[in-house]
């Protein structure tokens, strides 16, 4: 840049200028427009019906070594529920391939004397073998076979005039904010937070690296245009453009997905803009260090992508992971992001979670902003 003293002042027809330029470039571009409308649809959809934790059908052998009425009356309660599909068999043997080869899930053996231990034991007489090599549907599995015997049990003691064991505690359960217990009401509003930063970090991460490979920054840089007024012109349309992927993934949640917004949308706004803004923060500090979109493109899935998608509670619980990546947690914008839009969305504005990730969010951004105005070059050489 010239040493003209009017570099030092800031002009806002300057930036109006910036601004029109960098629209005309992003409109130039389909890419873009992928980026913004399609991109956001296609991770909504993928995550509202491709991706799911609620229950499903499970594959589960049924070993009745004695047929009796008790046994009989459990098999059929089996086969009645809406959560397993059933093999039998008379011998275990004959199912333990297929449980190792994992077309089953689990075997539940029902032996010779169920019948006698049902009414004088006062622990389930029927066996479980579960398929351990996936922990997480082993415990679902598990946990359902247990609900399907108590609920077997209490049915039989009411048929029978309370002569079988009945629990000692009858549990009652009551949900609160998301009573279906269905995944998609929490997984479709994290997968915002992947969307904004992907458009964040991402379409920021190859805007001055683009111009440093195309020769365009030695031009800006021969005119009166200083730091501060070049990264507000960057910034301001791939802003605005997060805030229209933001608003159109937030209309898909509500009217496709059936997702509840019981908080504020300004509130909504709020969290949304300023998380934008950590993430264009990024993406432009990016840009800045490598000048290179290839590098810059990979570094931003590095360190934007991956770690929001690892270390937010979008689909990991930071809590169940080692204590340092815990710590390591706490420097991912997308950790306090996604708390405060599951809240948001299914509890409401509350304040003593939105403000310290709000708060949070804000020095993030301003931590990346300050590096990337004293590392961004004035000068050629």
């Amino acid at each position: 840049m010239s040493d003209d003293p009017t570099h030092a002042v800031f002009s806002v027809r300057r930036v109006q200028g910036l601004v029109r330029k960098e629209f005309r470039q992003v409109l130039r571009d389909p890419s873009n427009f992928a980026v913004a409308v399609i991109l956001p649809a296609l991770l909504l959809f993928l995550f509202g019906y491709g991706v799911s934790f609620d229950p499903r059908h499970y594959n589960v052998g049924l070993v009745v070594e004695q047929a009796t009425p008790q046994s009989g009356s459990f098999t059929a309660a089996l086969t009645n529920s809406p959560f397993f599909d059933a093999t039998y068999a008379r011998d275990r043997r004959v199912l333990e391939p297929a449980l190792i080869a994992g077309d089953l899930h689990a075997i539940i053996v029902l032996p010779a004397d169920f019948a006698d231990q049902a009414y004088r034991s006062h622990s389930a007489p029927l066996q479980v073998i579960v398929d351990g090599s996936d922990p997480n549907t082993a415990i679902l599995v598990q946990g359902y076979i247990e609900l399907l015997w108590v609920n077997w049990l209490e049915q039989e003691s009411l048929s029978r005039g309370g002569a079988m064991i009945t629990p000692p505690v009858t549990i009652e359960h009551r949900v609160w904010f998301n009573q279906e217990l269905a995944s998609r009401n929490y997984l479709v509003p994290g997968s915002i937070a992947i969307i904004l930063t992907l458009i964040g970090s991402l379409l920021t991460a190859l805007v001055i690296a683009r111009e440093w490979e195309r020769g365009t920054m030695e031009a800006l840089l021969a005119t009166p245009v200083n730091i501060a007024e070049l990264l507000i012109g960057k910034l301001a349309p791939y802003f605005l453009l997060g805030m229209g992927s933001m608003a159109l993934s937030t209309v898909l949640a509500i009217v496709v997905f059936d997702i509840p917004l019981r908080g504020s949308p300004a509130i909504l706004t709020l969290v949304s803009a300023v998380y934008m803004l950590t993430s264009l923060g990024q993406g432009l500090l990016i840009s800045t260090l490598t000048r290179n979109q290839l590098v810059a493109a990979q570094v931003s899935i590095l360190a934007a992508f991956l770690p929001a998608f690892y270390f937010s509670n979008f689909v990991f619980e930071v809590d169940s992971m080692p204590v340092a990546l815990q710590w390591v947690s706490y420097l991912v914008p997308a950790r306090y992001f996604v708390p405060s839009l599951q809240t948001i969305f299914l509890t409401g504005d509350v304040w003593p979670i939105i403000l310290p990730n709000l708060a949070a969010l804000s020095g993030i951004a301003l931590v990346f902003f300050a590096i990337t105005l004293l590392r961004t070059r004035t000068r050629l050489d």
